[in-house]
């Protein structure tokens, strides 16, 4: 595996949508969803804004990895449950300053059904 460079990070932190394909367990990538994606130090995370019942998140969790489209930035990636509370309250934070503006939906993304869906994006 090859790590984000720092291009890359700056890239997607500094966008605000992400185009996310996780790869069914027979191969095929899911058709593109749009979702927010987060920066914490050199690694990025997403959620389910529908929490575990969204259902590219459900693909994503049953084939544990997919292709990620953000800016001139695109990669293979695999998906990692990111279960650690300290961790998921700096991404709490996160969310609220960057989605500030779409302060509508930020409360849905910070809550623990979305929370229980957190995925680390490892590029592959």
């Amino acid at each position: 595996m090859t790590p984000w460079t720092s291009d890359q990070l700056t890239t997607v932190e500094h966008t605000s949508e992400l185009h996310i394909q996780p790869r069914h367990p027979d191969g095929r990538l899911r058709t593109p969803t749009t979702i927010w994606v987060v920066r914490d130090g050199d690694d990025l995370f997403v959620r389910s804004y529908n929490g575990p019942d969204g259902a590219w998140w459900r693909t994503a969790k049953a084939g544990g990895s997919g292709h990620i489209r953000c800016g001139a930035v695109e990669r293979d990636v695999t998906f990692t449950p990111a279960t650690d509370p300290a961790l998921n309250d700096r991404i709490d934070a996160v969310y609220r300053t960057k989605y500030t503006a779409a302060s509508a939906y930020v409360p849905a993304m910070t809550a623990d059904g979305a929370r229980a869906t957190t995925l680390k994006l490892t590029p592959r």
